[in-house]
């Protein structure tokens, strides 16, 4: 009898121990530790602005002419593509320069920013960190 009340209490636990679905709405870090960026809905569709950046970060911008890099939007109108994937545009700031751009929910705590240029023929990656 023992017995069977601990496996019907681990049984009822388990599902109040399930993490949170993987959402793309948060603060992320690029990998090289240099830019935060907080994503949040913009009606239906996903952004992101700049909420935090290292000296270099800023130097480079102002370098490229953007005068002030926290509150940039970086990411702007991803709309939902797929499960855990969106599609919009990326701003590198020290280009000055917009990309076609796609993010994608590699776990509840790591995306994948990718720009392409060409139609999507070349393209660059990196995996950011939810802080």
């Amino acid at each position: 009898m023992k017995m069977m009340a601990m496996a019907l209490l681990l049984a009822a636990s388990a599902g109040i121990a399930q993490p949170p679905a993987a959402s793309p709405i948060g603060v992320w870090q690029n990998p090289k530790g240099t830019i935060r960026v907080r994503t949040r809905p913009c009606g239906e569709m996903l952004c992101g602005n700049i909420v935090w950046a290292s000296a270099k970060a800023m130097a480079d911008a102002r370098d490229a002419g953007v005068r002030s890099l926290i509150g940039t939007e970086l990411l702007s109108d991803y709309r939902h593509s797929g499960a855990g994937r969106w599609t919009g545009q990326v701003y590198v700031p020290d280009q000055g320069r917009r990309f076609y751009s796609t993010i994608e929910q590699k776990g509840p705590n790591d995306i994948r920013i990718s720009g392409c240029i060409l139609g999507g023929l070349l393209c660059k990656r990196q995996d950011w960190t939810r802080q």
